[in-house]
């Protein structure tokens, strides 16, 4: 693409989210007009659509625009960090990482303020994720090995989680749909909650993309370049996982954004890295956005955890990248 046609498919991307978030407002257990929406949108009357759109839809919504828009970039950073396609929050074990001490926390230290958690999922998730590169040769190992090492410590991580749960009692049945992965009942606090650390991974990757780009290159040549990989890799590292730390204590473990949306934006070809994580981030947003409206609404009047529909986006691309198994981070077959 050139930069008019890059600019032009982020743009379009944005706008399908912001139809997206406007689809939202409309469905649920109970549908309102586009008219009506607009209505209330514009000018809250305290009336029950009013309620609907402000309290319930709207913060949901773009909770749900700024948790994909998160794990989208953390994708990105850990694919092209480690220059393996098969990387994301979910499968080097960031994510498993971030909440299973959330969860201990929870259960054990239910004193500690809720605003504690993206801390306590920034430690989990760098641990977890720096046993995996370990695993995986500091990331440089096929594709196979980090997935393999992320899954091993995510099944680690996940049978701490299930323990602990066996101890919760009544509280279970919450928690396991937090850990399915979603955004019922989210509110504006919620969304403000979230959204600075979103906010910091993306403004963090677009002002770094000139480093982050260099990691696509070999550690030999992005040394030679003058890019000091003791201290850069383990900064992109946190970058990485900061998105994760703060979509994880609202949204729960959504899963395969992170792999997915990078790897359709790659599919694009976007003219270079800032463009790149740009187009990753708002498909992102629009993937667990449109995610969103399929889990509150194909199932009423119960709603369906998010993180089964986006596995179910995601799983198939997972497959279709571990059978090509030659498929770099360009997105052509070697």
């Amino acid at each position: 693409m050139s930069p008019r046609q890059s600019h032009l498919a982020i743009g379009l991307v944005v706008v399908a989210a912001i139809l997206a978030v406007m689809l939202g407002l409309l469905v649920g257990a109970k549908t309102l007009s586009v008219e009506t929406a607009l209505r209330v949108l514009l000018a809250p009357d305290g009336k029950i659509e009013s309620v609907l759109v402000w309290t319930l839809r709207l913060p949901r919504s773009l909770a749900a625009v700024a948790g994909g828009a998160g794990l989208a970039v953390s994708g990105y950073i850990l694919q092209t960090l480690t220059r393996n396609p098969l990387a994301d929050p979910g499968i080097t074990g960031v994510t498993s990482g971030a909440v299973a001490p959330i969860v201990c926390c929870f259960v054990f230290v239910p004193w500690l303020s809720p605003a504690f958690y993206p801390f306590v999922g920034l430690a989990g998730g760098l641990a977890a994720a720096s046993v995996t590169f370990w695993v995986s040769r500091g990331g440089q190992g096929r594709p196979l090995q980090l997935a393999l090492g992320g899954v091993s410590v995510s099944l680690f991580l996940s049978a701490i989680t299930t323990y602990v749960l066996l101890l919760t009692g009544p509280q279970s049945a919450s928690l396991l749909f937090w850990l399915a992965g979603g955004f019922q009942g989210r509110t504006w606090s919620h969304l403000f909650y979230m959204l600075p650390w979103t906010i910091v991974g993306v403004i963090g990757a677009l002002a770094l993309r000139r480093v982050i780009g260099m990691f696509m290159l070999s550690d030999h040549a992005a040394a030679g370049m003058g890019l000091q990989l003791g201290l850069w890799k383990p900064l992109i590292l946190i970058l990485a996982v900061i998105p994760v730390a703060g979509v994880a204590p609202v949204a729960g473990p959504v899963a395969f954004v992170g792999l997915a949306a990078p790897h359709i934006a790659r599919l694009l070809r976007p003219r270079g890295t800032g463009f790149e994580i740009g187009l990753s981030v708002a498909l992102g947003a629009l993937i667990v956005t449109v995610a969103d409206i399929f889990a509150r609404s194909i199932a009423l009047p119960r709603e369906l955890p998010v993180g089964i529909i986006t596995a179910l986006i995601g799983g198939p691309v997972f497959i279709y990248l571990v059978q090509r198994g030659q498929l770099n981070l360009a997105g052509e077959a070697r």
